[in-house]
């Protein structure tokens, strides 16, 4: 059974692999869900997106940052599964595949947004999303953990939902949770150049 974590919890994705039996950890797919509250106004586009960083929280290359116009990194570590631009139906809207193996050493965490596309000219915030969550699973399927987003971001349209990062040799996953009100301005705090 997957661990469920509250804002700002970490868990040993290694670990957590390793007791659940499915063997060495060497991928994992990190699904990102949203439903969009009923609006009369203009249909939601939510996009994850990844950010591999270094040790100094700057962004490894600007090939590392991984959203809807790049959606793999160049050594095909980190890729994006595309773009649901509806949220409808059941499970996953999106997912980012991460192969362990062949992130660089230089990464130290990767860092998960989810943003509103155009968000400013439609009016539209995380404040009017529900059922917001991050899960991550292992190579062979097998949830490991899992982070409903509860609060109200009322006024952000960005979010920062959650982010896998090295810890000596283990893998493990932060519950974040943290709002921001800008993609690209987010984007160049971390050094990318947008």
């Amino acid at each position: 059974m997957a661990i469920s974590l509250a804002k700002g919890g970490n868990v040993s994705l290694t670990k957590t692999a390793a007791e659940a039996g499915t063997g060495a950890l060497t991928s994992l797919t990190v699904g990102l869900g949203w439903d969009a509250r009923t609006t009369t106004g203009t249909e939601f586009d939510l996009d994850a997106s990844a950010i591999g960083v270094n040790a100094s929280d700057k962004v490894f290359s600007d090939g590392h940052f991984i959203f809807f116009n790049n959606l793999k990194s160049p050594e095909d570590a980190i890729v994006l599964s595309g773009d649901n631009r509806t949220g409808e139906g059941e499970g996953d809207d999106e997912s980012i595949v991460i192969t362990l193996g062949s992130v660089p050493a230089d990464i130290t965490k990767i860092v998960i947004p989810v943003s509103i596309y155009d968000a400013v000219n439609r009016a539209q915030n995380f404040g009017q999303v529900r059922n917001a969550y991050i899960r991550v699973a292992d190579q062979t399927g097998t949830e490991l953990v899992r982070y409903d987003l509860s609060e109200d971001y009322s006024t952000e349209t960005v979010v920062i939902f959650g982010e896998v990062y090295r810890n000596g040799a283990e893998w493990k996953f932060r519950a974040v949770g943290q709002g921001h009100n800008d993609l690209a301005g987010l984007a160049r705090d971390y050094g990318v150049n947008v």
